[in-house]
């Protein structure tokens, strides 16, 4: 009997240490931009459909730090993250590009890859009364005079700053003139609804609420259809060939164990088959993007290469 209660004991020790600190800490979540914002959102709602599904109910902290598209955020994790197996940071495209564009010490190449979790298609916004009344009064102005036409967005090389970009060659403006204003979280929102901008480009996400409200009008998406509930065309249908995703996900630290990244991994592929994530992915209007593991390191190196070339095709890049 002694015996046996001895070889239990050995198991619950060594199944304790497969799971590693992981198993009994809250997660400690570098969100790399300020509050209110997509990458916010992202973390917070992510986090909060873990502990509603039941999938990991152990808590979590959250640390915001924003500036230069996310990377002043990925430097300090990678600084102080290393070898923590419950630290985790929100990320996305707009790193990708911001760290190409930034030329920083410090990629996306210096974390552990989890996983692509959600994808979010751009919206075009103006106040409420501004005379932009649709996409193509937005495609005259810029061509007419890009710089007399101030357009917020996230940092530089951000998918807004190219989907600018992109929307001034496809006006015959020069991407040298276009004035784009870059923004933190949910600072462009007052920005824009204050009047200081004639213009922003952003998650449909973040701009929704204050549609609804009557404080801004969105103009066009630029996905491949239109947004459920949101009477905004396309830029595709209105004659505009450019379409531009936002996709965000989440990586471990540096040096995180091989259980750790599995545990993590495991407890990510149960909520993403959770009807709690999937109600989610509704109330936020999140596309499922879901790519976990090695698949998602390969997209991330594919990515790199990919946002190189469009940086430099529209000029941001030299």
């Amino acid at each position: 009997m002694q015996k046996r209660m001895v070889m239990a004991g050995a198991l619950a020790l060594a199944l304790a240490l497969v799971s590693g600190t992981a198993a009994a800490d809250p997660a400690r979540v570098m969100i790399p931009a300020n509050p209110g914002g997509g990458w916010d959102g992202a973390a917070r709602h992510t986090l909060a459909a873990f502990a509603r599904s039941k999938v990991f109910t152990d808590g979590a902290s959250f640390t915001n730090k924003g500036g230069a598209a996310g990377t002043i955020g990925l430097a300090e994790f990678v600084r102080t993250a290393k070898g923590d197996d419950n630290a985790l940071m929100v990320t996305g495209v707009i790193m990708v590009g911001g760290a190409i564009s930034n030329k920083t010490p410090v990629s996306l190449a210096d974390t552990t890859p989890l996983l692509r979790l959600t994808n979010e298609y751009n919206a075009i916004a103006v106040p409420a009364a501004s005379p932009i009344r649709t996409v193509q009064d937005f495609m005259q102005a810029l061509q007419t005079d890009p710089g007399a036409l101030p357009v917020g967005g996230g940092s530089a090389g951000s998918v807004d700053h190219v989907m600018l970009a992109l929307l001034a060659k496809h006006a015959g403006a020069p991407v040298s003139k276009i004035n784009f204003v870059s923004f933190s979280g949910s600072e462009i929102l007052a920005a824009l609804g204050g009047g200081k901008l004639r213009a922003a480009i952003s998650g449909v996400s973040e701009f929704r609420r204050f549609a609804d409200s009557g404080r801004i009008r969105i103009i066009a998406v630029s996905g491949p259809t239109r947004v459920e509930g949101l009477n905004a065309p396309t830029l595709r249908e209105s004659g505009i060939p450019v379409e531009m995703g936002n996709w965000r996900g989440f990586v471990g630290a540096p040096g995180m164990s091989a259980a750790a990244r599995k545990l993590w991994l495991d407890r990510f592929a149960a909520l993403h088959g959770s009807a709690v994530w999937q109600e989610t992915l509704k109330t936020q209007g999140w596309e499922d993007a879901y790519l976990p593991g090695d698949a998602f390191a390969a997209f991330l190196k594919s990515e790199e290469a990919r946002w190189s070339d469009a940086l430099r095709d529209v000029g941001i890049l030299k």
